[in-house]
């Protein structure tokens, strides 16, 4: 009879060996999930807090974006987006609390920083992008505006009070006033700020930055959770790349990177060791089902 010949008894067997206990699966599939966040951490998409007001009112203290990282291994940054990049050595550091050494904080700050939760480096800062390679950058026009290749730049994204004095001069290695001389950023380079002027320290006192710091673009708030919201290319920004395009190849071609293949040959590795969690059984119980 059909439910009791060797096939089925074989069937049954097979459906035996796919129960896995669910305390042998769920450690394994954590290891996946850690293994998985630290891969797209390193390769894809990251988040970064936010440590000080420099980008207010558009980012506050403690706010946490995701971070694009690979965007710009297909084009070049644009005026107006809002990018996380390696400060020179020129530039002080933005994060100067203490930090704890003992060695549960340090393990936390090591699993943090894997899955990409944790606190930026002392050298991680986040800006605006003003200026590209060829662009001349001064402050300030009759408004009071920045300039951009002599265009004054109406930046309705600077909150009332957050704007540099005007009538201060401009004092070297400080960013206290809004006026500076007219700069033409070097190649490979851009020239960046904080849109809380008053208090960021930026490219205005502390020099432009390669572009191939940059570590990738900040594209969207994702907490607190009341402050969700997309970080968009203002209009303004658009508009002015639309009248002034910006020149093809502002930076070196990047070299070819090994990480993405190595990442690519450990994805199916995952994949597999799931889906054998998932089903209990080895390549061998497979082929045995096939020929059942």
């Amino acid at each position: 009879m059909e439910g009791y010949g060797p096939a089925s008894r074989r069937r049954r067997g097979v459906l035996r060996r796919k129960e896995m206990p669910l305390w042998q699966e769920l450690p394994l599939l954590l290891i996946v999930a850690f293994c998985l966040a630290v891969l797209i951490r390193t390769f894809l998409v990251q988040a970064f807090y936010i440590p000080s007001g420099s980008m207010q009112s558009t980012l506050e203290i403690q706010d946490r974006v995701l971070v694009n990282k690979v965007v710009y291994d297909m084009r070049d940054p644009l005026r107006g987006e809002i990018v996380v990049f390696r400060g020179t050595d020129d530039w002080a550091p933005e994060v100067t609390e203490p930090v704890s050494n003992a060695f549960l904080a340090k393990l936390g700050r090591t699993v943090g920083d894997l899955v990409g939760v944790s606190r930026p480096g002392e050298r991680d800062f986040i800006k605006r992008v003003i200026g590209l390679p060829g662009d001349k950058v001064a402050c300030c026009d009759e408004q009071g505006r920045i300039t951009v290749n002599g265009v004054g730049i109406d930046e309705a994204y600077i909150a009332e009070g957050f704007n540099s004095d005007l009538n201060q001069p401009p004092i070297a290695g400080q960013c206290t006033s809004r006026r500076f001389n007219e700069l033409t950023v070097p190649a490979g380079q851009m020239f960046v700020m904080g849109d809380h002027r008053s208090v960021s320290q930026d490219a205005r006192c502390q020099g432009p930055v390669p572009i191939e710091n940059i570590i990738g673009r900040a594209f969207v708030v994702v907490w607190p959770s009341d402050r969700f919201t997309s970080l968009d290319v203002p209009d303004v920004w658009k508009r002015f790349e639309e009248e002034h395009p910006t020149a093809a190849g502002v930076r070196a071609a990047p070299q070819p990177k090994e990480a993405p293949v190595v990442a690519a040959d450990i994805f199916p590795l995952l994949l597999t060791v799931v889906l054998s969690a998932r089903s209990g059984m080895s390549f061998v119980t497979r082929r045995r089902r096939l020929r059942a």
